[in-house]
């Protein structure tokens, strides 16, 4: 019996361009809640400091931290699967307008990646090291359609909760900004 993946890889093709869209809807997301997160803490008399630092739980990062897992990464890994250099990391200590400034900077990179850029990539090895300390090496598809997008959506979502559960009222409709 081949498993679940298996059958998906051996049945269909992505292209690696398309997660490019996809990471552009990620960034509208991204800058959506945080407009609305600003705005109910700026009604709750929080400052955005202090909304920037609110957390789920006390040992997990801040709502700052989860914004810049996003920008970083819908940047990052894109570069290293096209074979580019890889854009600097964005720094965590950003005011909200910064963050939205970081967002826009993001989804400006991304637009602007040259539609070829991931033709015959889907194969390249590459070797990455994790904050772990591993050092896997993996074709670069595996690293973008699962590593990468696993991981900026549960950033994104633990911004999305963080918020939520300060009482901003975002809803599951709010994932989709731009539309379907």
């Amino acid at each position: 019996m081949i498993g679940a993946y298996a059958f998906w890889e051996s049945q269909m093709t992505t292209s690696l361009r398309t997660f490019i869209d996809l990471y552009v809807r990620v960034l509208d997301t991204a800058a959506h809640i945080l407009r609305k997160g600003a705005e109910h803490a700026s009604g709750l008399g929080v400052t955005e400091g202090e909304m920037l630092d609110w957390r789920l739980i006390d040992d997990m990062q801040p709502l700052r931290f989860q914004l810049k897992v996003v920008c970083d990464f819908t940047r990052q890994w894109p570069a290293r699967v096209a074979g580019l250099p890889l854009p600097g990391a964005i720094g965590e200590s950003l005011s909200v307008e910064q963050f939205q400034e970081e967002i826009a900077n993001s989804k400006a990179w991304l637009e602007a990646l040259a539609p070829d850029a991931f033709e015959g990539r889907e194969d390249a090895p590459l070797e990455v090291t994790l904050g772990t300390g591993m050092s896997p090496t993996l074709p670069a598809a595996r690293w973008l359609t699962v590593f990468a997008t696993t991981n900026v959506y549960f950033h994104l979502n633990m911004a999305y909760a963080i918020l939520r559960s300060r009482g901003t009222q975002i809803g599951k409709i709010d994932l989709f900004p731009t539309g379907l």
